[in-house]
């Protein structure tokens, strides 16, 4: 996929907010997702850890996104919110499985997949796309939207209540068949 065709971030329709620092022990800014991060490989979330957000943040959502999917609105492959603001770390597999290292009260909606869980990649073979892990620290405690809302409702009440806002990028691209 050409770098000039590729899709905007998630994001970049929203109002511009405050940045801040999201990085991984799994995972590199622009490297390589893991073979466990990998719809085939095991679906398991990366750890991610956050700092530097802005003062007034009562809680964070994390998103993953896939806007090189082709269907014409991108691929949700994880949305997850009402972290409590104490919660700046999430350890490797808290979106997966028995959501081990997930804090009570935290809320997954449906990604694309139809599951409420972080669901790997799996581009068409031959293509490489980007998965933009996204922390959103937001204004208030409960974010609204319940366990039912999509990922564009849960989106919708993120661009009115992010203070700021930290991404870190991964690619994968599926062996040609």
């Amino acid at each position: 996929m050409a770098e000039q065709n590729r899709a905007p971030l998630p994001h970049a329709f929203h109002p511009e907010v405050a940045s801040f620092t999201v990085v991984s022990d799994d995972l590199r800014h622009g490297g390589e997702l893991a073979g466990g991060q990998v719809l085939e490989g095991g679906n398991v979330s990366p750890h991610l850890r956050w700092e530097g957000f802005p003062e007034g943040a009562k809680s964070f959502a994390v998103t993953c996104f896939d806007p090189d999917a082709p269907t014409g609105s991108g691929f949700w492959h994880w949305v997850l919110f009402d972290l409590p603001a104490t919660v700046t770390e999430l350890p490797a597999g808290a979106g997966s499985g028995k959501f081990e290292g997930l804090p009570d009260g935290a809320v997954h909606v449906r990604n694309d997949y139809g599951t409420r869980d972080f669901g790997g990649a799996a581009p068409p073979a031959g293509e490489r796309h980007r998965y933009v892990f996204t922390v959103y620290a937001v204004d208030r405690e409960k974010l609204g939207p319940g366990p039912d809302a999509s990922p564009a409702a849960v989106g919708f009440n993120l661009r009115f209540h992010t203070l700021g806002r930290a991404h870190l990028i991964g690619e994968y691209e599926a062996p040609a068949g």
